[in-house]
């Protein structure tokens, strides 16, 4: 096992060194604006162990109530944090009864998980439909998401519906739409269009408010084989628009000004191994929609290569006409595993170099993830970014807190500094140190 993790992290320098030296080789160093990946898991920073098996599990330990209750266990709250107690009595944990239903009685304090809830019963739906509401507050500007600083906004008020294709009976068909409100609105629409086309600058904008459609596509599936077509998220970087998809309120400047955030064209992915997931399509440029800019046309692709104990490498790559950003290439590296049973590191590296303005630049950034109970983690990312030849850092410290299934709160701290008024020279907005503290919440269903 050891060996394993460091021939890991080996292969991790090994990586994120011969990106830095591929940006080192070219140059000045330049960024430019927007990354999504095209599934993500909202609960991903809970669900890290492996689920464990405990008697009360069992159907027959289901009809135990009453030993159960001749043990005080039910009666007492306190009782359900002795493990062997909480075998018996699981639906009894905390102060709230069977209100607020434990995984594991000993796992959280203040309620517990329960059971999500969904806008449809996944058993009789044909598709599916949710969201959820996301609002936060920030006391300064950070450069990416959060720029209204000082008051409460509401980022995210969003619905999707939709099928996904199933290939493993044969041919299927699905879809997928989503629509977004809110201050983040205007972050996700279609900005690489013409003025006017799809959701950009077509009146959909109210004030600091908006309207968006980040996704709206088709696909078809056969066997290991899917196929998208439409307007969709992209497969670069490791950080993704949806709220319930990441673990900090805020966001890396790699996401914000590295990577696209939406496409439209066509997507193939092939599952071709248990360990070897591939990509390829063309798209009409970066953060398009139904719509191109340059004669934008470029190839999307690359893949994901399970290694060994859950460890992973993904590479994603667009390269060509990639619209309002000129002839480019860019791409994404991202290594993930985990380090213990609770903690999870994460490491991304991203270069790009695009024709119009000259842009160019490298970033890595590094996570860690601690898991303390199943409604309890702790957070941590630190960045360096290179753009025209000046680096700009920032590290984010953050904590989850999941009173329920269907219920997140995330306070955080950041620290952004640069030297040679590097952040300055993104926005007059931005001092080159500045602490930022940013709490939000959200409510999926």
């Amino acid at each position: 096992m050891k060996i394993a993790k460091l021939t890991m992290a080996s292969a991790i320098v090994s990586l994120l060194a011969a990106s830095q030296a591929l940006a080192q080789s070219t140059g000045a160093y330049g960024l430019r604006q927007p990354a999504q990946q095209t599934a993500y898991a909202y609960d991903a920073y809970y669900d890290q162990d492996p689920p464990a098996t405990s008697p009360s599990d069992a159907p027959a330990a289901a009809a135990a109530p009453a030993a159960a209750d001749e043990s005080g266990c039910c009666e007492k709250a306190d009782a359900c944090q002795e493990e062997a107690a909480c075998d018996e009595c699981k639906p009894c944990c905390g102060n709230f009864g069977d209100l607020f239903k434990c995984a594991d009685c000993d796992s959280c304090f203040w309620f517990g998980p329960s059971e999500p809830w969904n806008m449809v019963d996944e058993s009789v739906a044909w598709m599916d439909i949710g969201g959820w509401q996301q609002g936060g507050y920030t006391n300064n500007f950070d450069g990416t998401f959060n720029n209204h600083p000082d008051r409460f906004n509401l980022n995210q008020s969003w619905l999707f519906l939709g099928r996904a294709a199933d290939g493993a009976k044969g041919f299927d068909v699905g879809f997928r739409t989503d629509m977004l409100y809110g201050v983040d609105a205007q972050n996700t629409q279609a900005f690489g269009n013409n003025p006017g086309r799809y959701d950009y600058l077509n009146g959909w904008d109210h004030g600091i408010y908006g309207w968006a459609l980040p996704q709206l596509y088709g696909e078809v599936a056969m066997g290991d084989l899917t196929v998208k077509m439409g307007h969709f998220f992209t497969l670069a970087g490791y950080e993704v628009v949806p709220a319930p998809g990441n673990f900090f309120y805020s966001h890396a400047f790699t996401m914000n000004y590295m990577e696209p955030f939406t496409h439209t064209g066509v997507l193939a992915s092939y599952k071709a191994s248990d360990n070897v997931t591939l990509h390829g399509g063309w798209t009409l440029g970066w953060d398009t929609g139904f719509d191109r800019i340059n004669d934008g046309s470029n190839f999307l692709g690359g893949g994901t290569l399970t290694i060994v104990d859950g460890w992973t490498l993904t590479y994603i790559t667009e390269v060509g006409n990639l619209g309002f950003i000129g002839d480019g290439y860019g791409h994404s590296i991202v290594m993930s595993g985990q380090l213990t049973e609770k903690m999870q590191w994460v490491v991304l590296s991203d270069y790009l170099h695009a024709s119009i303005g000259g842009f160019e630049g490298v970033s890595l950034v590094n996570y860690l993830f601690y898991k303390l109970t199943d409604c309890w983690s702790l957070g941590g990312r630190v960045e360096w970014w290179k753009r025209d030849g000046v680096s700009i850092n920032e590290v984010t410290f953050g904590l989850n807190y999941k009173p329920h299934a269907n219920w997140w709160i995330r306070p955080e701290m950041r620290y952004n500094w640069s030297p040679a008024d590097g952040l300055t020279a993104i926005s007059p907005q931005f001092d080159n140190d500045t602490w930022i503290f940013g709490i939000d919440t959200y409510f999926t269903y």
